[in-house]
């Protein structure tokens, strides 16, 4: 199961002028935001310059993959390494941004160190009075394979976006739109070095330490005043909706104001009976795989009882970006790859794992917003409302939660991601939410009257970024 992608070979001829790195420079660039601060216990590295071809992570193991030696003496959050690059969209035409990576530390989901790495943006010029505010988006990488992963999709003389990842740089559309707000943008590698699709509380163990280590880096103008939120939809929505649930034990320091998820895989047993012999089945077959790569336990289980199909299955799935997860192998029988008695899932070990992976165990300590298709065909609206339902029963939940009744899985984003955009906006402005819980249908959330005004801001400065144009400087 934790077999590696033969894909370095394919993109080692397109990456191998990347070999010649420019010098290092001495130390991190001072901070354009007055009054910024550094957490003071560790010592800045040395920032890197731009790589003249941007590597995936099967071949850059140097920034990637520290020594072991290096992730097990440094805390949680903190940077071991940081390089500047050039964000860029389909990988071709540069965003007037500055942005960096940084490799720091974090933990499994056994409390195990490893390593991660983040993507920051930050708008150019100055900004207006008060702390940098900050989003941290959560991509839908969908994945298992490094070169899919948004540190190298977005990154300018990628190849992942023509081949494999089209999320990431779809996404990065409405990252920008948070980035024309002025708002530095966060872009955590969520899956971790082995790349473990739908490892949810993962995921919100990197996206939480990667905020620790954004703070730290001084260039960013992150600060501990700073006000966060956080935004993912569907896969990014997994991690998302972990991370907003673990903040309160694993990172209580941290300022999160406020998160919003659409299409929330909350119940992954819901999921992967919705794909069974169905159009998405290839999809939750690539989760299985990434799942494996987490949970030991399931790892095992999946050695002993997949049957031949299954493990020739899951070796074609390991070296995939999204939209080959999607279109290899649909209409499977995903279950009965399985042998158990009475089917898969009355095996022990996937009671587990599902049980491990399922969100509402616990309240998030900040206001939610939540969006969900009520046709979705790919993340079942039902196991949503009951997610809420769970929130909701606990004394101080803050919940609005909105059914659209006119989309489907995709569309359903970019319906809800300006409704998003405003709701964490007033939170990052200080603005309380409305208390209790708030659950509403719409026939379509784009016949709200702000959605449209968002909407063509939104585009409007993703088509002013294809010209150079800065974005959210001065704002």
């Amino acid at each position: 199961m934790r077999s590696r992608s033969i894909v370095a070979i394919l993109l080692g001829t397109l990456t191998l002028v990347a070999a010649i790195p420019a010098p290092p420079a001495d130390a991190a660039p001072p901070s354009s935001t007055p009054g910024s601060t550094s957490t003071p216990h560790t010592p800045q590295p040395r920032v890197r310059p731009t790589p003249l071809v941007p590597m995936p992570q099967e071949l850059d193991h140097g920034f990637y993959r520290p020594p072991a030696s290096e992730i097990v003496a440094a805390e949680r959050g903190q940077i071991l390494r940081a390089r500047r690059i050039t964000a860029a969209n389909l990988g071709l035409l540069p965003i007037n941004v500055d942005a960096w990576q940084l490799t720091f530390a974090s933990t499994d989901t056994r409390d195990r160190p490893i390593p991660a790495v983040t993507t920051i943006l930050k708008p150019r010029g100055k900004q207006r009075s008060g702390p940098r505010k900050v989003i941290s988006m959560q991509i839908a990488e969908d994945s298992t394979a490094g070169w899919c992963a948004p540190s190298y999709a977005i990154q300018q003389f990628s190849v992942a976006s023509f081949v494999g990842q089209i999320v990431a740089p779809a996404e990065l559309l409405i990252a920008q739109g948070f980035l024309n707000q002025g708002y530095a943008v966060v872009l955590p590698d969520h899956e971790g070095p082995e790349h473990a699709y739908a490892a949810g509380p993962l995921g919100a163990r990197i996206t939480l330490d990667s905020l620790r280590a954004a703070k730290q880096f001084t260039a960013a103008g992150i600060t501990d005043d700073s006000p966060i939120g956080m935004y993912g939809y569907s896969g990014g929505a997994i991690v998302t909706g972990h991370a907003a649930e673990l903040k309160k034990s694993y990172a209580p320091e941290l300022n999160i104001v406020g998160a919003a998820e659409g299409g929330v895989p909350a119940d992954l047993r819901s999921l992967l009976l919705a794909a069974q012999n169905n159009i998405t089945s290839g999809l939750v077959l690539g989760a299985i795989v990434g799942l494996a790569r987490e949970y030991d336990y399931f790892e095992e289980f999946l050695e002993r009882r997949l049957n031949l199909l299954g493990k020739a299955l899951t070796l074609i799935k390991g070296p995939l970006c999204v939209q080959q997860q999607s279109f290899t192998l649909p209409f499977i029988n995903n279950i009965g790859l399985i042998d158990w008695p009475g089917g898969a899932l009355r095996a022990p070990a996937v009671k587990r794992l599902l049980r491990d992976t399922r969100m509402g165990k616990s309240l998030p300590d900040m206001p939610m917003y939540i969006w969900n298709s009520a046709l979705d065909e790919i993340v079942p609206v039902g196991q949503v409302d009951t997610l809420v339902r769970e929130y909701c029963r606990r004394p101080g939940a803050q919940v609005t939660y909105t059914r659209d009744h006119l989309s489907e899985h995709i569309t359903a984003e970019i319906a809800g991601a300006p409704g998003a955009l405003l709701w964490l906006k007033d939170r990052l402005d200080g603005k309380p939410a409305t208390p209790g819980c708030r659950t509403r249908d719409e026939l379509t959330m784009v016949t709200d009257s702000r959605w449209w005004p968002t909407f063509a801001e939104t585009i409007g400065a993703d088509l002013a970024a294809l010209f150079g144009k800065e974005l959210g400087a001065g704002r």
